[in-house]
């Protein structure tokens, strides 16, 4: 990145948190580490009760040597600043999907119709293909340690049903700051509007937007089905929400205190993935009662629209890359 640490508030200020017990004096390792992760994520989200289970096993494992620390509902700042801190060093570890920091070829994860379910998903994730992604990052002074589904995401709005890409004409649409998904917005003919996971309520509410893009734990978690009762499923991109941390931070370790990391981490994600299924029941019954109308929409014509999106990252990131992740991404 060729910003300065002190061009980024957000940065700033997470790195007033970096203490004595971030990095060990002339790079030996301290018998007592402790590190800091963050992400947007409520604190009763699926997430961070995966991260909770992570901090524990971490500690546990370690005998006591590392100790983790959790920054969850955007303590340390938007997706975007976390990760920018993370790669600065002011955070030690950080999850989320805006990746444009980390390589911003991760995000081909989130190309239109790419998965038909999680099976699909994690069978890329855990292959040949998905190990290759995990690579990514190091050049730029980040080590990815996994990755938590974001999930399917849908259209929920105020004013209608969406059933085919013409009722998404002329929609303001909130999305995140991935540009795979902000391309495929305008691809369907809606109006993208790239804001803050923290500004979703309010400019919702407002009317702002008249609309978002949302998986559905963050559309309940975050209660923006009070402001756009309509959830049209679509499964239209899956996203992730990357595990990365600090290269440099994670090298100061010792290589048992990296395998204790890794194994972590990974029983975080299976266990993560055993109950994805479980909460999308309760949570869609949840706002059932709560009037939220859902439908599904006609999902062979919004792929029909989408062929751009394809040409336009195979241009940015080399078709081969693209090619090879489509056909490994075939279930």
């Amino acid at each position: 990145m060729s910003q300065s640490l002190f061009a980024r508030p957000a940065v700033l200020a997470a790195a007033l948190l970096v203490g004595l017990g971030g990095l060990a004096a002339s790079g030996a390792v301290l018998a007592q580490q402790k590190l800091r992760v963050a992400h947007v994520s409520s604190t009763d989200s699926l997430i961070n009760q995966a991260l909770v289970r992570f901090a524990d096993e971490v500690k546990e494992k370690s005998g006591g040597e590392l100790t983790v620390t959790l920054y969850p509902d955007g303590q340390l700042g938007d997706e975007a600043p976390i990760a920018d801190a993370v790669g600065a060093g002011a955070i030690d570890m950080g999850l989320g999907g805006a990746l444009d920091a980390i390589d911003p070829r991760l995000n081909v994860v989130s190309l239109p119709f790419l998965f038909s379910d999680a099976n699909n998903v994690h069978a890329f994730l855990d292959g040949p293909a998905g190990q290759a992604l995990m690579k990514l990052g190091q050049d730029r002074n980040y080590v990815l340690l996994g990755a938590l589904d974001s999930g399917f995401r849908q259209f929920a709005n105020q004013k209608r049903p969406i059933h085919k890409p013409e009722d998404l004409a002329g929609l303001k649409v909130r999305t995140p700051p991935n540009p795979v998904i902000l391309a495929t917005i305008k691809s369907l003919g809606a109006l993208p509007q790239a804001i803050p996971y923290g500004e979703v309520y309010t400019s919702l509410q407002s009317g702002v937007v008249d609309g978002v893009e949302p998986e559905l734990r963050d559309f309940y978690d975050q209660k923006w089905y009070e402001a756009a009762q309509y959830v049209s499923m679509s499964n239209y991109v899956w996203s992730a929400n990357f595990w990365f941390m600090n290269k440099a931070r994670y090298d100061k370790l010792s290589d048992p205190q990296r395998q204790v990391l890794h194994a972590a981490a990974a029983n975080s994600v299976n266990w993560y993935r055993g109950k994805l299924d479980e909460v999308y029941e309760n949570i869609t019954r949840a706002m059932k009662e709560k009037g939220v109308q859902f439908n599904d929409v006609d999902a062979a014509a919004f792929r029909d629209k989408v062929g751009p999106v394809y040409q336009q990252f195979a241009k940015e990131w080399g078709e081969s890359f693209v090619d090879s992740v489509r056909t490994a991404a075939q279930p």
